[in-house]
């Protein structure tokens, strides 16, 4: 099954802050990051079921490669929702604010 992904504008905004931040302290290290990101998101289209939940039965997580990042997501008949990009000292209580 061919599933599509959809990131909530919460989830690009965490992406493009820490983008800028990352690049702010190395130039190119942002752009690594987003290629990371991606990599793991293409990884979740893929297998979406193959990775454990990480809040209340419906949202799971995806860690990133070579940063301390989570993808959270929720599948949705046959679309992958991004709810957001995390880095893993945040209070994860702010994107389980978001489902």
């Amino acid at each position: 099954m061919s599933y599509k992904i959809f990131i909530r504008p919460e989830a690009e905004i965490d992406l493009n802050e820490a983008y800028f931040w990352y690049e702010s302290q190395k130039a190119g290290l942002g752009k690594e990051l987003v290629f990371q990101i991606d990599t793991c998101i293409a990884s979740i289209q893929r297998n979406p079921f193959s990775y454990p939940f990480k809040y209340k039965k419906v949202v799971r997580g995806a860690l990133v490669h070579r940063f301390p990042y989570s993808v959270f997501y929720v599948v949705e008949q046959q679309t992958i929702v991004v709810i957001a990009v995390f880095h893993a000292k945040r209070d994860p209580r702010v994107w389980q604010d978001r489902i």
